[in-house]
């Protein structure tokens, strides 16, 4: 199969030619449909999360088909559509994981990160941590739902009940955040389109904010957003990296604000987004990749290029088993 694998942080993914992978006791064979490019797939290839302790494949927002099936790996059939996120696998016995926190899980392994991910015409991934996809969604458009979408969700969460809600940062995220934040019936200021008010992250809204999400990796927005919100607010920071946050004075924490973070994501996360996604219902905006150049799509990114979201695309008549 071809893939396009890391060997050197800080160096171009390289098109290679791998062997397929035989479905282990409870893994699945997938054929790759579609795989997005998400900005920690950057931070992965950039060197700034901890280096891969071998060569690896990116890609964690993967849709493909199941082609076999290991033994006990009885949840999905042949020919069925799959999601596969992030959270590749836990050890399903710490503190965490026993509390339903799995994404806090010490043993955590990521696709893309500890195993080989999407950015590949075919891939292997654990039953347990995939998800049935919603109908209605080509597979370039479910892509993105699979971590913008479910990472998204998840600092919605955090969020809690706020009804007056700051996006700093439209990407990928941010535009499916959107969606479902309007839904919701919360009022919205953003550098987006159907937001109550838009500016840039360096100018203060019209009125407190009760929550921020911050979707950009710049610690220079988390005073910005926490001098935004009201007494009682909350900032979430959605990255997996963020650079580094400067001082600030203790008045604009005071009054219980606080700031918190958004560390991956349960299999909860993703049966809840992805059974309200078709009853938004989402609309992803993709541009589209052919795997040769994830490359490029990365750059793309990396240079806040692309609109919505971008997605590598395998089609069938690519994806031989040669």
């Amino acid at each position: 199969m071809r893939a396009m694998q890391l060997a050197e942080p800080g160096e171009p993914l390289r098109l290679v030619v791998r062997e397929i992978g035989k479905p282990g006791s409870g893994q699945l064979l997938l054929r790759v449909l579609a795989c997005g490019v998400c900005r920690t797939d950057l931070h992965i290839v950039d060197g700034e999360l901890p280096r891969p302790d071998r060569t690896v494949i990116p890609g964690h927002e993967i849709v493909g088909e199941v082609i076999e099936r290991g033994a006990r790996a009885e949840r999905f059939g042949i020919g069925e559509r799959v999601g596969v996120p992030w959270l590749g696998s836990t050890c399903g016995d710490c503190r965490y994981c026993r509390t339903g926190r799995e994404n806090l899980c010490d043993g955590a392994r990521f696709t893309g990160h500890h195993i080989d991910g999407g950015y590949a015409e075919f891939a292997l991934a654990d039953a347990r941590y995939c998800f049935a996809l919603p109908q209605g969604y080509a597979p370039e458009e479910a892509a993105p739902l699979l971590c913008a979408g479910l990472i998204g969700y998840r600092a919605l969460s955090i969020a809690g009940d706020a009804q007056t809600l700051g996006i700093y940062g439209f990407g990928a995220a941010a535009h499916i955040v959107a969606q479902v934040a309007r839904f919701q019936g919360r009022k919205l200021f953003a550098f987006a389109l159907g937001a109550a008010w838009a500016g840039g992250s360096d100018a203060a809204p019209p009125e407190p904010l009760d929550a921020a999400i911050l979707f950009a990796p710049v610690g220079a927005l988390v005073p910005a957003a926490l001098r935004a919100v009201s007494k009682g607010g909350t900032v979430v920071c959605a990255g997996i990296h963020m650079s580094e946050i400067p001082a600030f004075p203790y008045e604009i924490l005071w009054g219980e604000r606080r700031v918190v973070s958004v560390a991956n994501l349960t299999r909860r996360d993703g049966e809840e987004f992805l059974a309200l996604a078709p009853r938004v219902p989402v609309r992803t905006s993709v541009e589209i990749f052919p795997l040769e150049r994830a490359n490029e799509a990365l750059a793309r990114v990396r240079e806040g290029r692309i609109n919505g979201a971008a997605v590598l695309v395998m089609p069938e008549r690519t994806a031989t088993r040669e």
